[in-house]
This record gives C-alpha cells, sequence and structure tokens, in this order.
C-alpha cells in the first residue's frame, strides 16, 4: 500500500503556492506509505542548451556533508564547465550547459557512490527515507514553486526500504512516475528493454514501468500513446501518475484496484490515494470531484 498526489495549478498566481498546497497532501498519506516519500516538481525550463541533475549524496561517506562546492570546481577542471548548484542537506540540484551524458558518466567514475535522480530542463526531485513530514520538512517541500508535482508515500512490500527505491522513478529526461499497486511481469518488462540498451538500477516494479513509458516517448509515441501500449504490456494492479514538462497523467489498471481521487476547479487539479489529502485545498468544497475510471487516461495541460 502506497499514497500518491499530484497538483498542478491553472492559475500563475498559485504557482508560488504549489509546495505550501502540496505539503498537507503528502503528509495526509503517512498512513499509506510511512517508510520513505518523494516529490518531483516541473518549474520553467531551462534554456536549450541547459540541463540541470537531481542528485543525493546520502550514500557517500560525507552524507550530508558532501562538498557539493567542490564538486563544480572539479567539473571546470576535468570537463572545462561552468556548473551552478544549489544543495539541500543531501540533496542538490546541479546545472549546466553541456551534454547530460558527459556529466553524467564523469560524476559515475569519479563520485559512483553519488546518486542521481533526475535529468532535464524542467524537473528537480527529491526523496529519502523518513515519514512524509519528515522528509517535507527536510528538504522545504513547502517553499517548492513551480506548475505541477508528483508526490508518493511509500509502504514497502516488494523491496528493501532505500532511497533509491522511494518514487518518484524517471528515465531519460524531464518524465517521472508514481506507483500504488504491483506489477506480476516487471521481469518480463526488463527482458523486453534490456537487449535495446536500457538499464536499470534498482529491483523495483516501478522502475520497469517508468522506463518502458519512457521508451515509448523516446520512440516516437505521444503521451497517450505510449500509456495505452501500457495498458497492453503492463500487468497488475496499477495507478501510476506521472509528470512532463508540461503534462500531468493518470491511469488505473483494467480493475480499478488501488484508489484514487481528483478535485479539479479552476485554479487547479489535485489527485491523492484518498480524500483527505485534499480537504485543505481552497475550493475544494465547490471542486469537481470523481473517481477516475478503470483503463482510462486523464491528461492534463500545464
Amino acid at each position: 500500500m502506497c499514497g500518491i498526489v499530484g497538483l498542478l495549478v491553472k492559475t500563475p498566481a498559485l504557482r508560488e503556492k504549489l509546495g505550501e498546497l502540496m505539503v498537507p497532501m503528502l503528509i495526509g498519506m503517512t498512513e499509506r506509505g510511512p517508510d520513505s516519500a518523494g516529490l518531483a516538481v516541473f518549474g520553467a525550463p531551462l534554456a536549450d542548451s541547459r540541463r540541470k541533475i537531481s542528485l543525493y549524496s546520502g550514500l557517500t561517506d560525507d552524507g550530508a556533508d558532501f562538498n557539493w562546492l567542490g564538486l563544480t570546481h572539479e567539473l571546470k577542471a576535468h570537463l572545462g564547465v561552468t556548473a551552478s548548484i544549489e544543495p539541500k542537506g543531501n540533496h542538490a540540484i546541479l546545472g549546466f550547459d553541456i551534454a547530460p551524458t558527459v556529466v553524467k558518466r564523469w560524476i559515475k567514475e569519479h563520485h559512483p557512490k553519488l546518486h542521481i535522480l533526475s535529468t532535464g530542463r524542467s524537473i528537480d526531485l527529491y526523496k529519502d527515507i523518513g515519514t512524509p513530514a519528515e522528509v517535507a520538512a527536510r528538504y522545504g517541500f513547502a517553499g517548492l514553486t513551480g506548475s505541477h508535482l508528483v508526490g508518493h508515500t511509500r509502504m514497502a512490500t516488494e523491496s528493501a526500504v532505500t532511497p533509491d527505491r522511494a518514487h518518484p522513478f524517471t528515465a531519460g529526461e524531464d518524465f517521472c512516475l508514481v506507483h500504488n499497486g504491483s506489477l506480476s511481469n516487471p521481469n518480463g518488462i526488463r527482458r523486453m528493454l534490456e537487449p535495446r540498451g536500457i538499464s536499470f538500477e534498482t529491483d523495483n516494479d516501478t522502475e520497469a514501468a517508468c522506463r518502458f513509458l519512457e521508451w515509448r516517448l523516446r520512440e516516437g509515441d505521444d503521451l497517450e500513446t505510449a500509456l495505452q501500449k501500457g495498458f497492453e504490456e503492463l500487468d497488475g494492479f496499477f495507478t501510476f501518475l506521472m509528470g512532463t514538462p508540461d503534462k500531468l497523467a493518470l491511469i488505473r489498471d483494467p480493475f480499478a484496484c488501488k484508489p484514487a481521487v481528483v478535485a479539479e476547479t479552476d485554479d487547479y487539479v489535485a489527485i491523492a490515494s484518498e480524500f483527505r489529502s485534499l480537504a485543505h485545498l481552497p475550493g475544494v468544497k465547490h471542486a469537481n470531484v470523481f473517481e477516475p475510471a478503470p483503463e482510462e487516461m486523464y491528461v492534463w495541460n500545464a
């Protein structure tokens, strides 16, 4: 059992309050996921030539005391790239203007214990073990701004409680997925993707779904087509919530065993596993509140 939350604000003025509105949503899912929590937030994209990487240093020898500024100096010395860094404890957002594959390869060679959480122009990602309230406070979730976000609280059922197995999962650039449920065929999905050069970092079934859908997007599918192929290939019980730079998407399996509720107003679209995580939102009493249908696609534009 896990909890999912999503929030997309339609009114630009609310972008400054995105994190403030989200934190009670995430904490409201504590009973569904006390082991770990995470959040991916999407903001205004960087310039075409720039990319950013979300990093986690909790597995390094220095942990939260990791020398983030020193990392930028190393990148300058080894790759000739001027990088920016925005640290938050054992997380940091690293920005640069060269191909991200070059930077990621260098990080894996020189700092193999640094964990790369996300890559893109729009996405920042934070996830860690601990209760949702602890994780939210640790990384200042209430102060986050942006157009939309995807969050998750985890109760581990099929893999260990570690930061890398917490959600959201990412693949490629600016794509993330959170999951409530369990897949019965993640190993089959892995066997399909690995010969195509797609590697996996964990044994979590959610990673298989994330990499499958992102692979379909890279193959040229639009989001809706990729999701339809997900219905055809992914077997099990699931509610998936996904974020891209300009969309928030929700699907449930054909049996809709895992709960979800949506509240939509002129100002926002809010999604959670249970209504109690939506009850505090402004104007929710007048929102269009509904339970998403099984095997239907719900896609909202940011």
